[in-house]
């Protein structure tokens, strides 16, 4: 059945399952949001009914904790369970030295914040997410509602002033509606074409009253997995400085579409 997938699901799978098979039992997990975690949930549901294995789970999204429970997975929250040993998450975009562009899928700061409560984050992608300077994707900001306009304002009035390429700044829309995170809070997406100083940005955005987070991840992310549509996987690890190849067979994984 994998065959019937898309090459980008191929490629979403491979990473995935590579990842899923670094998990040891016992371990306390961050489970990240997005379509490649969405993958992930699935993998690790699979190794848990096969092999018994024994996992506390922390999703960053009301739609992972849903999709956890509900292929059996056990979920708590952050707070019960303290700090994690691994969170794995998807990517909008990572650059040479790791740093990320995340928060496509509006989950950027429950992501973050656990993502920061675990020893390790590896972060599972395409190939199409890998380049060679941050940008291109449009950057998340959440912000609180009240005065949104006026954050918009003064973001906007900031860029100026940065290494970018770009200085729009829209509020993300759920149909005629603003899109409103798990926080109760509104996100504005920032078509900056290109970020010459991630740092920079990160530490300014952060500054504005009423942003609450930024889609930066900086000096967070450990690992890499890089999945291919045929199999193979790249991985590659910051704290080593090594990459490997891998490749993923799929023949015994068909009870991961089940709940598909």
């Amino acid at each position: 059945m994998v065959q019937n997938l898309a090459p980008i699901d191929r490629a979403k799978l491979s990473a995935a399952r590579c990842a899923a098979d670094r998990v040891e039992d016992g371990m306390k997990l961050g489970l990240g949001t997005g379509s490649t975690a969405a993958w992930l949930v699935r993998c690790l549901a699979e190794r848990v009914r096969q092999e018994g294995l024994k996992l506390t789970c922390v999703p960053t999204s009301a739609r992972t904790a849903a999709l956890a429970r509900e292929l059996g997975l056990r979920v708590v929250t952050l707070d019960d369970a303290g700090w994690l040993d691994l969170t794995i998450d998807g990517a909008d975009e990572f650059d040479p030295d790791l740093v990320l562009i995340k928060g496509g899928g509006g989950a950027l700061l429950q992501e973050k914040i656990v993502a920061t409560a675990s020893d390790r984050m590896m972060v599972i992608t395409d190939a199409t997410k890998e380049v060679t300077t941050l940008g291109a994707f449009p950057m998340p900001v959440e912000v609180i509602p009240f005065g949104w306009q006026a954050s918009r304002m003064l973001i906007e009035e900031l860029l100026g002033a940065l290494d970018v390429m770009g200085t729009q700044a829209s509020l993300r829309m759920n149909g005629s509606r603003p899109f409103v995170t798990d926080e109760g809070n509104h996100i504005l997406d920032l078509a900056l074409g290109r970020i010459g100083n991630p740092r920079q940005l990160s530490l300014a955005l952060n500054q504005v009253p009423g942003v609450v987070e930024n889609g930066l991840f900086i000096d967070i992310c450990d690992a890499v997995v890089i999945g291919h549509p045929d199999g193979r996987v790249i991985v590659r690890d910051a704290i080593t400085g090594t990459e490997a190849e891998e490749r993923i067979r799929f023949e015994d994984s068909d009870n991961i579409f089940r709940e598909i």
